[in-house]
C-alpha cells in the first residue's frame, strides 16, 4: 500500500483530499493541529474506507515539528510517494492593529513549514519511479490584497516556490504542483476574523471543498503546475496579469476592508486547516 502525508487535515481541503485519495486505498498519514477534529476524521475514513490511518498532532509553526513529524513517519518512508502541503491561515486586519508575533506565526506555518516539510521529504519521494508533491497556495498568489496582506504574500512565496522547485525536479521522479483554489466554503474565512461584508461576498462565489479535491487529485496526478480549480478563479488568475494593479488593490481592500469594529482584533486564535 501507498502512502499520502496531508498536513491541515482535519477539516476542510485537506480533509477532503485526504478522502479522494482514501477512495483509491491509500495509506494515510494525516496531521493538524486540532486534535479532536483531526481524530473524528480519521475515524469517518477508517470506517467508511478501510484503509490505514496514522495521526499527528502538531503545530506546525513549532521549530521542531518538521523533525518531529519525519521521526514519527520513519517506518513508512518506503511506501510514502505523496506529501501534500495543505496547512495554512491568514488574518483579516490592517496589518498594523495585529499583534506581530501573529503574523510571524502565519509565516512560520504558510511558509518554513512548507520550506521544511519540502526538504525533509524530497529525498523520500525520489525513492519511487513515480512520485507526488502538492503545495497548497491560493489564488490571492497572484495580487496583493491589503488587509490580508501576510497571508497574500506568504501565497505568492508558495507559488513562487512550487514552481521554481517543479524546474528544479523536472529531471527526477517528483512530479510537483501548486493547488491554487479561491474562495471556498471551509472554516478559513471565519478563522481569519472577516466581517460579514466579506464573508457574504465569498460566498457568491464558494466551491465546497470536495469539488476542489477532486480537481486537486486528478491535476496532481497529472502532473499539472498550477491546478485552479473552478471557472472564475481561472479568470482571476488571468485577468490580474493584464488589469492595471492599483485598480486590482482597490478591488481587493474593498471587499476585505473591515467594516465592524471588532474587539478581538489583534486576538485571533491561530488555527490552522
Amino acid at each position: 500500500m501507498s502512502y499520502a502525508l496531508i498536513t491541515g487535515a482535519a477539516k476542510g481541503i485537506g480533509r477532503a483530499i485526504a478522502i479522494e485519495l482514501a477512495q483509491q486505498k491509500r495509506g494515510l498519514i494525516l496531521i493538524d493541529i486540532d486534535e479532536r477534529q483531526l481524530l473524528e476524521t480519521a475515524q469517518y475514513i477508517r470506517d467508511k474506507y478501510y484503509v490505514d490511518i496514522v495521526t499527528i498532532v502538531q503545530d506546525l509553526s513549532a521549530q521542531d515539528a518538521v523533525a518531529n513529524i519525519f521521526s514519527r513517519t520513519q517506518w513508512y518512508h518506503n511506501y510514502l510517494n505523496i506529501v501534500i502541503n495543505n496547512a495554512g491561515y491568514g488574518l483579516n486586519a490592517p496589518f498594523a492593529q495585529l499583534n506581530i508575533e501573529e503574523q510571524l506565526n502565519i509565516v512560520d506555518v504558510n511558509i518554513k513549514a512548507q520550506l521544511r516539510l519540502a526538504h525533509a521529504f524530497i529525498p523520500i519521494l525520489n525513492r519511487f519511479s513515480q512520485s507526488y508533491l502538492l503545495n497548497v497556495g491560493s489564488t490571492t498568489c497572484y495580487q496583493s490584497v491589503p488587509y490580508l496582506s501576510v497571508y497574500a504574500a506568504s501565497k505568492a512565496f508558495v507559488m513562487s516556490f512550487t514552481r521554481s522547485l517543479r524546474y528544479e525536479l523536472k529531471a527526477s521522479s517528483v512530479s510537483v504542483s501548486c493547488l491554487v483554489p479561491g474562495a471556498t466554503d471551509t472554516a478559513f474565512v471565519t478563522r481569519a476574523g472577516m466581517a460579514a461584508y466579506t464573508l457574504k461576498t465569498a460566498e457568491r462565489f464558494n466551491m465546497s471543498p470536495q469539488t476542489v479535491a477532486k480537481v486537486a487529485v486528478k491535476g496532481m496526478f497529472k502532473s499539472k503546475a498550477e491546478i485552479i480549480p473552478g471557472f472564475s478563479n481561472k479568470l482571476n488568475a488571468y485577468l490580474t496579469r493584464w488589469v492595471p494593479k492599483i485598480l486590482v488593490e482597490r478591488i481587493a481592500a474593498n471587499i476585505y476592508r473591515p467594516r465592524e469594529q471588532r474587539r478581538e482584533v489583534g486576538q485571533t486564535v491561530i488555527t490552522q486547516y
